[in-house]
């Protein structure tokens, strides 16, 4: 098992990775809207959260040696499930393989953010 860190997403909050590769596989922590920048969740609306987490699960899949094209499986976690068809069009936008997925609203978030999404991907 190989612990996967990039500077180009955002720091893990608890005691967890941003990535772990294990046989073959690459499994991310839950991505939330993080500016790794800055460090904060700067976007406030759907899609501009949306746009941060994909890009922020981007650069954690291209540290692990994967991409996004890669992914197999996705859960995705919605504060608010009138978001979801927002959440679709900028999802649709980076997730372009179709993975399978699993979308569920949730009461609360970390950092009271909208969405978050973690990926199971090909090494």
């Amino acid at each position: 098992m190989e612990k996967v860190y990039t500077k180009n997403a955002p720091d893990a909050i608890g005691p967890y990775s941003q990535a772990v590769k294990a046989n073959g596989l690459v499994f991310t922590s839950g991505q939330i809207a993080i500016n790794p920048a800055s460090g904060q969740v700067e976007a406030e609306t759907i899609e501009a959260q949306t746009e941060q987490v994909c890009s922020n699960l981007k650069n954690v899949l291209e540290a692990a040696g994967s991409s996004l094209e890669k992914a197999v499986k996705t859960v995705c976690f919605l504060a608010d499930m009138g978001d979801f068809a927002a959440f679709n069009e900028v999802y649709g936008k980076y997730f372009t393989g179709k993975p399978a997925r699993s979308c569920v609203a949730v009461k609360t978030l970390p950092k009271n953010v909208l969405v978050e999404v973690e990926v199971i991907a090909e090494a």
